[in-house]
């Protein structure tokens, strides 16, 4: 299976959580201290450095106020 890091896909997810976070209003200190995770984690996962898994795609809907469904429905319609 080739790497996901850099892939269209992985690079769009990232565009879309930057997106949501700015929308909430959130710094990336505020966003880490509400998931209970290291602001690097955040900086990490924003820099595309980082995959996020599902759990982590769940908790981040939940603190940023979307259906994490909508975004990888989006993603699996993409065209590779």
């Amino acid at each position: 299976m080739p790497k996901t890091l850099g892939d269209h896909r992985h690079d769009a997810l990232v565009r879309y959580l930057i997106e949501k976070r700015g929308e909430a209003g959130l710094k990336q200190v505020e966003l880490a201290e509400r998931m209970k995770v290291y602001q690097s984690f955040i900086a990490r996962l924003e820099s595309g450095q980082r995959r996020v898994d599902v759990v982590e795609l769940v908790k981040l809907g939940e603190v940023l106020g979307f259906d994490p469904t909508e975004i990888v429905g989006r993603l699996a319609r993409m065209k590779q």
